[in-house]
């Protein structure tokens, strides 16, 4: 398919796009810094120069494109309004412009975050969302906008805590854990495996319209996650603060929709691999 590709430059966009080229896709990264993208994405990606605000601009950049793979967002360091603007009217903006241009399918990447503070309850996309910051507040918003317009083929994945492919999160979220409960477990998945889901629900015939989580056979816990990369283990001492990364997501109905099956099960299979 004609693709186009927002979020390119960021941690799951830029390991997703070289699999979409792969599958043989043609794609166009949709990006606000031309110069800056090209030097990442070199050159068998085409770019073309907008902004999720800027419907114009978003207009030029559909023009005979097929499908939509929606994962900018605005996530750490946002604001409660700066959230919104960009997570929830960003992607109505794009949707619209995606319809009028006959695209012909709109797949978002969305959080699991959006089904709030559940430590340890499995939760799938029937349960109710209370999420209660900015960022999944914004993005179940984004979801229930798209997921009202029936002129568009919209698919929405829900994405657990991202790893692997040489990406540092893991590293990166040891500090703002340090309080976390150690054997709070939390919902994960390998960029591989959330590169496979996209591809999945870009290319099935059926359904549309449709919630997925995403999300490896085993839950980790905290101690656990740090690790696998030498960090010590969190120390309890802000466990509530933790509560909202507690969630555990039903995978099922993306196994039983589409076939999915994670290539990594759990994160030591990743760890053997040396797929970190």
């Amino acid at each position: 398919m004609k693709l186009l590709l927002t979020g390119a430059t960021g941690k799951v966009g830029s390991r997703l796009l070289g699999r979409l080229l792969a599958q043989g896709h043609q794609v166009t990264a949709l990006v606000r810094d031309t110069a800056r993208a090209r030097d990442m994405l070199g050159t068998e990606v085409s770019i073309a120069a907008g902004d999720l605000l800027d419907a114009a601009s978003l207009a030029r950049a559909l023009a005979g494109m097929e499908a939509v793979i929606h994962c900018a967002a605005f996530f750490r360091g946002a604001t409660s309004q700066q959230a919104h603007a960009t997570n929830q009217d960003g992607t109505r903006h794009l949707a619209e412009a995606a319809r009028k241009a006959g695209a012909r399918r709109f797949v978002f990447a969305s959080t699991g975050l959006v089904y709030g503070p559940s430590p340890g309850r499995l939760v799938n996309e029937d349960d109710a969302c209370a999420p209660v910051d900015a960022y999944p507040l914004s993005k179940l918003a984004a979801e229930r906008a798209l997921l009202a317009m029936p002129e568009l083929d919209v698919r929405v994945l829900r994405f657990p805590f991202v790893y692997g492919d040489g990406d540092r999160h893991i590293e990166e979220i040891a500090a703002f854990a340090r309080g976390f409960a150690p054997d709070l477990r939390m919902s994960i998945a390998h960029h591989q495996d959330i590169a496979q889901s996209v591809i999945r629900l870009l290319e099935a015939a059926a359904p549309g319209h449709r919630l997925y989580n995403v999300v490896d056979d085993h839950a980790p816990t905290f101690s656990e996650l740090m690790a696998a990369v030498g960090q010590p283990a969190p120390d309890g001492t802000q466990a509530e603060r933790g509560a909202a990364f507690g969630a555990l997501m039903d995978g099922s109905r993306l196994r039983q929709d589409l076939g999915f099956a994670p290539v990594y099960p759990r994160l030591q299979d990743a760890v053997r691999a040396g797929a970190l």
